[in-house]
């Protein structure tokens, strides 16, 4: 047993919420991956990973991003990475823990599919207008702000856009 009491809280995880655009002008689509492992298996979520030692948030979304969905900046499909100002603390039991994670916005082309990694069984699109496909809190609230984002336009997105 312990001598402390309490959970513990951790901040090197990361979120990006890949979107891309609708042929129907304004509407957008999220990508959510099944979890094929523990923690949270058989969840659907956005990319997240762990932050390696001497990484930096930005540098983690890049790498989580390109080896569980094979996006990265250097493809056509890539349009942009944009920091979200939103941290929504969630808590795991099964880790006794509060995970604040920094997240990201990541936009693809209309056309582009995932190659997905052994962490993930199946992955799906989503519209942004389908919250029963939202399940978690966390992730309704990172949409919803990726959105009105994505309609702030021109004022709003080159300040939290991540140059790379």
């Amino acid at each position: 047993m312990s001598n402390t009491a309490g959970v513990s809280v951790r901040s090197d995880v990361v979120d990006v919420y890949v979107f891309r655009r609708r042929a129907d002008a304004g509407s957008f689509e999220f990508l959510q991956l099944l979890r094929a492992e523990e923690p949270l298996k058989g969840t659907w979520h956005p990319v997240m990973g762990h932050m390696h030692i001497g990484e930096t948030a930005v540098q983690t979304a890049q790498r989580e991003l390109r080896e569980e969905t094979g996006l990265a900046p250097d493809q056509t499909a890539f349009v942009g990475l944009w920091a979200l100002e939103q941290v929504h603390p969630f808590f795991i039991a099964g880790m006794n823990c509060i995970v604040l994670s920094p997240r990201f916005a990541a936009e693809a082309t209309r056309e582009w599919e995932p190659t997905l990694n052994e962490e993930h069984s199946a992955w799906r699109w989503v519209r942004a207008d389908e919250p029963a496909a939202l399940v978690w809190p966390g992730q309704r609230a990172a949409v919803a702000e990726v959105l009105q984002m994505m309609r702030g336009g021109e004022v709003m997105m080159p300040l939290v856009r991540v140059n790379l």
